[in-house]
């Protein structure tokens, strides 16, 4: 039962932890473009794969 109030407030302190960089990463723009990763990978990059790269 103890342990209980040691949990209790390393919890409490834990959770505004959390609450603190989460504020910290929105002013921070890391969530400004949610969409951007998402088709970035559909580009196309201009690389030609017909290349052999073996040395010979």
């Amino acid at each position: 039962m103890s342990v209980i109030f040691g949990l209790i407030p390393g919890m409490i302190l834990l959770g505004l932890v959390s609450v603190l960089i989460f504020f910290w990463a929105v002013r921070n723009g890391q969530y400004e473009d949610m969409e951007g990763p998402a088709y970035r990978i559909l580009d196309d990059d201009d690389v030609d794969n017909n290349k052999d790269d073996r040395a010979e």
